[in-house]
């Protein structure tokens, strides 16, 4: 029988702030463990917390880049558990009066309509630390290191309206295009800044009743949480198949195996015994404050996008992979602004630019490529002076060196043959050595100009302009 999946995301970000949550410890990544501590985060006797301006700053920026409603008032809750990383044994987090109620993120994939995926809240909490296993001198000893613990995060929490894995992924990759363009987080998935938990049911194809959810813990790449949901939704669907019920539990995901197995029976809310926490007064916020920290939000990625489309005339696939990121969406502008045409400029950055970046397994942000030099190779592609084959070269270097890109021109020799004498030579001694070329050509195959055009490349070391071999070439076989 047919099922369908029913997805909601919780997704947990890291706050963008110099400092945790409740303390003045910093936040840095990659440092030694434990390092990065104070009473406060070691859940000292007597150590109260002092929540951070910025943090709550951050969350409302977020709050209303994805058209939610930030709350005047909202309460921080103490989450009762307890786990060898989280001090306190309880988390401080918010529940039944979060920052942030609704909101949404577009979501656009290949032939299908694009669509908004509601979001039920954004609330703050602060992190737990990290449990490491195995990585010192006996593997079988697990460490902790407190380092994350009180690191400021906002959980955003999607309605139950996605309907698969691409969809999911999707989703995850818009909304850090958001947190990152309105400087929330830098989302970054591989430092642990980003996660993914997956609350799954399947129900049957047509049916409106849901199903017993499953939560799949601790996603941290678009891959894990795609293969997550497909393991997830074939094991149930087995379940389901043979009769069985699906039990409500917590997940994890194998990726080696491609397989869920149960990590524990799934608690309720009720199971955490939520309460206001004693050491915290409820947040109220000023409203005119909020008005603020609106009209200081930048562009988001999806206005962007409408704008490329229909100010500067680009394709919707070419709109959409220039905005993915604010640096290039940036970077874009201003190379187009300096060289007078977007449409040349985005050509090159689609095609050229992200297949050098590709081979690198870098970015735009950390390339040596500066607009203003872009522009200036691309002008020098204009006027013939480099053939786009040279140009290619240029480019190269510039990603990853940077410089000028007429003296890399000179320097290297590239400047483009235009000289009309020596085309025409190169052109008759590539036509004497295949004259059946021409009679081809006479007879009708006009595909024989460009490997005549070939020739003369050749000839030229790549430097000649494409466009007056191919007019030299055609005239002289019309003649």
């Amino acid at each position: 029988m047919s099922f369908e999946p029913v997805i909601g995301l919780e997704v947990h970000v890291h706050l963008k702030t110099a400092s945790k949550l409740f303390c003045r410890c910093p936040v840095r990544y990659g440092t030694d463990p434990n390092h990065q501590v104070c009473p406060v985060c070691l859940a000292l006797p007597g150590a109260l917390p002092v929540l951070n301006r910025r943090a709550v700053e951050l969350a409302v920026r977020m709050g209303l880049a994805v058209g939610g409603s930030v709350n005047p008032r909202s309460v921080f809750a103490r989450k009762n558990y307890f786990y060898p990383d989280l001090p306190k044994g309880y988390q401080i987090s918010q529940f039944e009066e979060p920052l942030v109620s609704g909101g949404a993120v577009p979501v656009a994939l290949d032939g299908a309509e694009p669509r908004e995926i509601r979001l039920t809240r954004i609330h703050m909490e602060e992190d737990a630390g990290k449990s490491v296993h195995g990585e010192w001198e006996r593997a079988d000893e697990s460490h902790m290191d407190l380092n994350r613990a009180g690191v400021p995060l906002i959980e955003i929490v999607s309605e139950p309206e996605i309907r698969s894995s691409a969809e999911a992924s999707a989703f995850l990759r818009s909304l850090r295009a958001i947190l990152r363009y309105a400087g929330v987080s830098d989302a970054d998935m591989e430092k642990g800044q980003m996660r993914c938990d997956v609350n799954l049911s399947l129900r049957r194809e047509g049916s409106d009743t849901l199903g017993t959810r499953t939560e799949t813990k601790n996603l941290n790449s678009f891959r894990s949480v795609e293969g997550a949901i497909a393991a997830e939704m074939a094991r149930q669907a087995e379940v389901l198949d043979e009769g069985g019920e699906v039990v409500q539990a917590t997940m994890l995901f194998d990726a080696e195996r491609g397989t869920t197995h149960v990590m524990r029976i799934k608690e309720n809310s009720d199971d955490y015994r939520y309460f206001p926490d004693p050491d915290l007064i409820p947040l109220d916020l000023d409203p005119e404050w909020i008005h603020e920290v609106r009209a200081a939000l930048p562009e988001l990625p999806e206005s962007r996008r409408a704008r490329f489309e229909s100010e500067l005339g680009l394709s919707a696939g070419d709109a959409r992979t220039l905005t993915e990121s604010r640096t290039l969406a940036d970077f874009f502008e201003a190379a187009s602004a300096a060289h007078g045409s977007a449409r040349t400029v985005a050509n090159w950055l689609v095609r050229d630019v992200a297949s050098i970046l590709k081979e690198r397994e870098g970015s735009i942000e950390d390339s040596a490529l500066e607009a203003d030099a872009f522009a200036a190779l691309l002008g020098l592609v204009d006027e013939a002076r480099v053939t786009a084959r040279s140009a290619r070269e240029i480019l190269e270097v510039l990603v990853e060196q940077g410089g000028d890109p007429e003296a890399l021109v000179r320097e290297r020799g590239l400047e483009a043959v235009s000289d009309a004498g020596v085309l025409e030579s190169a052109a008759d001694a590539v036509l004497a050595e295949n004259p059946e070329m021409i009679e081809r050509w006479r007879g009708g195959d006009k595909k024989v100009l460009n490997f005549l055009m070939g020739q003369v490349m050749r000839q030229t070391a790549g430097k000649a302009d494409p466009a007056a071999v191919r007019e030299i070439l055609a005239r002289k076989m019309e003649s």
